[in-house]
């Protein structure tokens, strides 16, 4: 059976001191408040913090019933030790020593390895979901290699679904038409900003009755809050980007909505949108976001934001959003 998503879920990359470190204490608190928000659904991977953040969601969650949450984490990079590198930082926007380094591998026996050393990490004995993490530049290893070896896992019922996470749409849609997944992870592509995955993937997963996750509503920070040397997509935002930020802001101020409630409505709205994963590094942050995830949009906030040029056509239906 499928495992069943909370409409919002939190994603770990800054358990794994995502751009700044925080605390052991402040990681379990962060996990502790999003509980107590009513998130049952937590998004980690090896990739973020070198390991970290499994560690961290792993040891926060054992304060839980197993049965009550979704846990889903990621292959694709395998973490090897890397001597000497304890000195250094790593170079992938984690605040961590670069005491492993990741190596891609998309083979089945590269799909177990990463399963197993993440179970180690987590101290669990099972997850609920496994994605193929970024294979952007893997595309017939994946197929070849990871999926086979998560469809072999789905039928011997150690994961309970798998699917692919990307920050694009076109190959994850490729993924949906030529395996057997269950579930996609879109990051960033379906947002106030940007909505490529309109074009084929949120359509073609609604008719296959493939699961989305969305993470990346804030574009990396610049739909939370729009000004200069904000993030979008991991860079400084461009200032063509922050002005139509802006423009949006102030259509949604007039319908009495703030920028980021209404970044979280567009993609909870969607009917092939199973739950929207936000990040958060301290326990207020996780409050903040709930309340946003709980906004209600009067509908023609959309049709006004498409009639600006500031949100796709095809995103708005008589009802509000697609």
């Amino acid at each position: 059976m499928e495992p069943s998503l909370s409409p919002l879920g939190l994603g770990c990359a800054q358990l794994g001191n995502l751009y700044h470190a925080i605390s052991d204490e402040t990681a379990t608190a962060t996990v502790r408040r999003a509980w107590e928000e009513g998130i049952r659904y937590f998004d980690t991977a090896p990739h973020y913090g070198l390991g970290l953040s499994e560690t961290r969601l792993g040891a926060a969650l054992r304060a839980f019933p197993r049965e009550e949450y979704v846990l889903s984490t990621k292959v694709g990079r395998v973490l090897e030790p890397n001597p000497g590198g304890a000195g250094e930082r790593d170079d992938q926007g984690f605040a961590v020593p670069a005491a492993y380094r990741r190596r891609w591998d998309f083979s089945r026996d590269g799909v177990l390895r990463s399963l197993e050393d993440s179970l180690t990490r987590l101290g669990l004995d099972r997850v609920d979901i496994v994605y193929v993490h970024d294979p952007d530049d893997h595309f017939e290893d994946a197929l070849r290699g990871a999926f086979p070896a998560l469809l072999e896992l789905r039928e011997q019922g150690v994961i309970g679904a798998f699917g692919a996470g990307m920050n694009q749409a076109p190959m994850l849609a490729e993924f949906v038409r030529r395996t057997d997944l269950d579930v996609v992870l879109v990051a960033g592509r379906y947002t106030l900003l940007d909505q490529p995955a309109l074009d084929e993937l949120l359509p073609l997963c609604a008719a296959r009755g493939v699961r989305v996750v969305v993470g990346g509503a804030f574009n990396g920070g610049i739909l939370a809050t729009p000004r200069p040397g904000h993030v979008y997509d991991y860079a400084e935002a461009p200032a063509e980007l922050v002005e139509r930020a802006c423009r949006i802001a102030e259509i949604c101020a007039r319908h009495g909505v703030e920028l980021p409630e209404a970044a979280l409505a567009l993609p909870m709205a969607h009917p092939a949108v199973a739950s929207v994963v936000v990040g958060a590094h301290d326990p207020e942050q996780v409050g903040v976001n709930a309340r946003r995830a709980r906004t209600v949009v009067p509908p023609r906030l959309w049709t006004d934001l498409a009639g600006a040029g500031l949100l796709r056509a095809d995103a708005v239906i008589a009802e509000g959003v697609s």
